[in-house]
């Protein structure tokens, strides 16, 4: 069994619990369910935008403990100050130290898109996103069929959210559903953990024109972001990378000023 797989199974036991604790129609009863969220694509396309999608993430089973100590209200605003274009909310406990309270918090605090950042199994966790305030859910090719791809995607759609497609090879890209709005290439194997952002530009072309496309995970160099604009991306999911420093909001704004610097 890979990390993956124990992921996703540990997600299906604490989903059905959540179940019984909270119905979808209670669910529905929370503020932001009814409110209107931003787009994620709109964001990304901006040229007035850095296209950086930065992560909130305390801890992940490759490095352990990541940064602990700062506050989630001072690092999901001071990204949105720094210039990124939208936050990811780590929402597993487990394995990441996320809760649905951070996304809860996060999301009232900005006003770019909140993405959902999670291993979603089950439409209950499409509901509970946008509950807490979501704009945007992950749905990762390696975890779904294709049926569930499609069926999760148009749930989300329907709920007014839209969708980050994940991939980390070619053959998970005919998961694909007309329902999802941007594509990320994953540069870390979630099997193995390995990191190489050569994945990323191999990938590229395959990726239809259609989707708006990201790059994920392992970028650390302004020049790094730089080479893969020019390639095509349109973002860059980041989280580790800002959140070891002591000042993950300042080592945003750090990166984006050298990003586009020429």
């Amino acid at each position: 069994m890979t990390i993956l797989d124990e992921i996703n199974a540990n997600k299906k036991t604490e989903v059905a619990a959540a179940k019984v604790k909270v119905s979808i129609s209670e669910l529905m009863r929370h503020p932001p369910y009814n409110k209107a969220v931003p787009s994620l694509k709109e964001y990304l396309l901006s040229t007035e935008k850095s296209g950086i999608i930065a992560e909130h993430k305390r801890k992940s089973p490759s490095k352990g403990v990541i940064n602990a100590n700062v506050k989630l209200e001072d690092v999901v605003k001071g990204y949105e100050q720094a210039g990124a274009s939208a936050i990811s909310v780590l929402t597993d406990e487990k394995y990441f130290g996320g809760t649905l309270n951070d996304l809860k918090i996060a999301s009232s605090l900005v006003t770019i898109p909140v993405l959902r950042k999670d291993f979603i199994v089950d439409e209950y966790q499409i509901h509970e996103a946008k509950a807490y305030g979501a704009a945007v859910i992950l749905l990762i090719a390696a975890s779904l069929t294709t049926e569930e791809v499609e069926r999760f995607a148009k749930l989300a759609h329907k709920l007014g959210m839209e969708v980050l497609f994940e991939i980390h090879n070619e053959k998970e890209l005919s998961k694909i559903s007309p329902y999802v709005d941007v594509v990320g290439v994953n540069n870390r194997d979630l099997k193995t953990f390995n990191i190489d952002t050569n994945r990323s530009v191999q990938l590229l072309t395959k990726i239809p024109t259609n989707f708006v496309r990201i790059s994920e995970s392992g970028i650390s160099n302004p020049e790094t972001v730089k080479e893969l604009k020019k390639e095509g991306f349109q973002g860059f999911l980041m989280g580790e990378n800002f959140m070891k420093e002591n000042n993950p909001a300042k080592a945003c704004s750090n990166f984006i000023r050298l990003m586009q610097t020429d």
